[in-house]
C-alpha cells in the first residue's frame, strides 16, 4: 500500500499532458489520427469531437459564401430601389456599407463556430444541431433564389 502510495506521488509531481494543447494542432487539420470523431455512447445528447467531418466543412463554407452573396444581392436590390426589411441591419446599412458587411458577416461567422463546436449536440427529440446547419443552407438557398428573382424584376 505505502508502495502504490509513493508511486502516485511521483506521478503527481509531472505536469498535466493536457494543459499544453495548442489551439490548431494536428487533430484539426486531419493530419494525425486517434481523436475523437464520433460519439463515445450510443445514445449520448453531447458529444464533443476533436475534429469534424468534411460533409460538415461543406455545409460551413457554402453557408459563408452564400451570406456573402446575401450582402451582394442586397446592396443592389436597395441601389435599385428596394428596402431592407430588417430593422437591425436597416439601422447598421444607414451608419455604412463596410459596417453593414463586417456585421453581417461576424454575426453568421460566430453562429457558425458555435453551432459547429456543437453540431452532436440533440436539440429536439432525434433533431441534431448539425440538421439546423442543413436547414440554414437550403434557406440561404432559397433566399438567394429570391434575391435573384428580384434582381431580374428590376
Amino acid at each position: 500500500m505505502a508502495e502504490q502510495l509513493a508511486r502516485n506521488e511521483g506521478c503527481r509531481d509531472r505536469q498535466d499532458r493536457r494543459s499544453d494543447i495548442p489551439f490548431f494542432c494536428p487533430f484539426h487539420l486531419g493530419i494525425k489520427s486517434g481523436g475523437r470523431v464520433g460519439a463515445r455512447r450510443l445514445n449520448s445528447k453531447w458529444d464533443y469531437v476533436d475534429y469534424y467531418p468534411n460533409h460538415l466543412l461543406f455545409c460551413i463554407v457554402a453557408i459563408l459564401m452564400l451570406s456573402v452573396l446575401d450582402a451582394y444581392f442586397t446592396l443592389n436590390i436597395l441601389a435599385r430601389g428596394g428596402e431592407e426589411l430588417n430593422w437591425f441591419m436597416l439601422v447598421v446599412i444607414e451608419e455604412s456599407v463596410e459596417k453593414f458587411i463586417s456585421v453581417k458577416l461576424a454575426l453568421t461567422g460566430l453562429a457558425l463556430i458555435f453551432l459547429t463546436i456543437h453540431h452532436n449536440v440533440q436539440y429536439l427529440l432525434r433533431l441534431r444541431v448539425r440538421h439546423i446547419l442543413y436547414i440554414v443552407l437550403v434557406s440561404y438557398m432559397v433566399l438567394i433564389g429570391y434575391e435573384i428573382l428580384l434582381l431580374s424584376w428590376f
